[in-house]
């Protein structure tokens, strides 16, 4: 398994090993005491499965309080996936970054909470899957618009699909303090990158 910080800090890409053969594949998508390994929390308590055709922009969104760390990956199709750091007073605060997760790939994206997720689909159709740390908590939802001029994701596609909810999202400079979560200095700052680059 190969995994890479990004420039994100906490924000994992992983490649789980995959073992091909005339048959097809096969691979480990989780896997407790490897995945704690790395850093990531060993708990999990919710797995939510979303399908969508090419077009739809799913983001991007947020639990605060009771924040929500997020492994994700794509079941089936192609994803564009976008991360955006929400903590005030974080180095990194409203920078985003983006990764393309599909089935062939097999990569994973992992997700702190504090951090706004959001993805649109360039295949057919997708099958996006996420482990979530958190129980899903309609009144910690938080969310901020797609196409915000203060993120300024590039996005793959001009005019996308998008819910009315999302549609209705606010924007970052919209949200006030008690909307988004505070940035807390780790304790064992390093301890990712180093576990991610001796990761079996």
């Amino acid at each position: 398994m190969n995994a890479t910080p990004t420039g994100l800090p906490g924000v994992i890409l992983i490649e789980p090993r995959t073992f091909h053969d005339e048959r097809g594949f096969f691979l480990e998508t989780w896997n407790q005491s490897r995945y704690q390994d790395l850093g990531l929390p060993a708990t999990m308590v919710q797995d939510n499965l979303s399908w969508s055709r090419r077009g739809v922009l799913r983001g991007m969104h947020f639990q605060h309080p009771a924040g929500q760390g997020k492994l994700v990956y794509a079941l089936a199709g192609q994803i564009f996936d976008v991360v955006a750091d929400m903590r005030v007073g974080s180095p990194a605060f409203g920078r985003w970054e983006s990764f393309d997760l599909s089935l062939e790939n097999g990569r994973q994206l992992y997700v702190p909470d504090g951090f706004a997720h959001g993805f649109c689909v360039l295949s057919a159709t997708a099958l996006v899957a996420y482990k979530c740390t958190e129980l899903y908590r309609p009144e910690c939802e938080v969310g901020v618009i797609w196409n915000d001029p203060k993120l300024g994701i590039r996005w793959p596609l001009a005019s996308p699909i998008v819910s009315g909810k999302d549609a209705a999202l606010a924007r970052l400079d919209d949200l006030g303090a008690d909307d988004l979560p505070t940035y807390v200095e780790p304790a064992d700052r390093g301890r990712l990158a180093v576990k991610c680059a001796h990761a079996a």
